[in-house]
């Protein structure tokens, strides 16, 4: 079987609708509904049912679906294996939001490398979506996320609890967006909960996916936004950034996911090492002030 088709049919499952796998695979919708017709045909079966609200597994497609997460995964373990590069034992392809290199992954590397030198390390950013649809497909062994979805064959673990506060480089800001306020979409939980907090929010003139965007946008220009305790903590003790009084805080949990059937030392050891530094990090902080939690407004 051409594990083009496996690869398709499982970003398709991960995309929920053949319209946004095809723009995750670069390619046509029609060439996406192609592919799983050729596959449905060689393998006798349907394996989706569209309808207006996208596309569900059959059951036989929930079976195949385990089937094509082997498929592909053996494949590109086999990939690994091949390429191990000459004087390292083994390759381990880690994935990671852009916000958690920063100060986290980063740190993780050196120590890594140092713990485990015998180790080719691959290192990625990506959002969420692309960071599981890897995990699935065994291109990524290890994804570092904030919000990691259920898949079969998957374990996920959470690191640390990120804390988000509202800083400003305007210290009497007001403890609620305002002008030159930028929003970082640090994903659905958070929108769900800074809509509530913040009802009569009208919208910000800015939007970044990445926090790091976000945060030099306002060194450079000036306004406010919520970002990572443990990444503006240098610029407020610079006095660069202020922390808003009276703006609530969201904690936000870091995970790490991989795949629950691996038999890689390496891995587990990735995975341990990931652990201890996550735990020295919150021990770090344990003494820093903290702001006030989010809570939701009653009705």
């Amino acid at each position: 079987m051409d594990t083009e088709l496996a690869r398709t049919f499982l970003t398709v499952v991960s995309a929920g609708n053949f319209i946004t796998a095809a723009e995750r695979l670069h390619v046509s919708q029609s060439t996406v509904s192609t592919r799983i017709h050729t596959l449905e045909q060689q393998l006798g079966c349907v394996l989706f049912v569209r309808n207006k609200a996208g596309t569900t597994l059959t059951p036989a497609g929930r079976q195949f679906q385990r089937h094509a997460s082997v498929l592909v995964r053996t494949v590109e373990q086999a990939r690994h294996d091949v390429g191990i590069p000459k004087g390292f034992s083994a390759t381990l392809v880690v994935g990671g939001r852009i916000g958690l290199w920063e100060e986290y992954l980063l740190r993780w590397l050196p120590l890594m490398t140092r713990a485990h030198p015998d180790i080719s390390i691959r290192a990625e950013s990506a959002l969420e979506p692309e960071l599981m649809q890897g995990l699935v497909e065994g291109r990524i062994d290890i994804g570092v996320m904030y919000t990691p979805q259920s898949r079969p064959g998957l374990k996920v673990e959470q690191l640390f609890e990120e804390q988000l506060i509202l800083v400003s480089t305007d210290p009497k800001s007001a403890p609620e967006p305002g002008p030159g306020y930028v929003y970082v979409d640090w994903g659905p939980e958070f929108y769900a909960r800074h809509a509530t907090l913040f009802p009569n929010f009208a919208g910000p003139a800015l939007t970044v996916n990445i926090g790091w965007l976000g945060l030099q946008h306002l060194l450079e220009n000036g306004g406010s936004g919520f970002f990572a305790r443990r990444i503006v903590e240098p610029l407020l003790k610079a006095r660069r950034l202020h922390a808003v009084a009276g703006a609530p805080g969201f904690a936000m949990p870091a995970y790490v996911a991989y795949p629950a059937d691996s038999q890689d030392d390496h891995l587990a050891r990735a995975v341990e090492t990931m652990h201890r530094l996550a735990a020295s990090q919150v021990n770090a902080s344990a003494d820093l002030p903290r702001a006030k939690p989010a809570t939701r407004r009653r009705r």
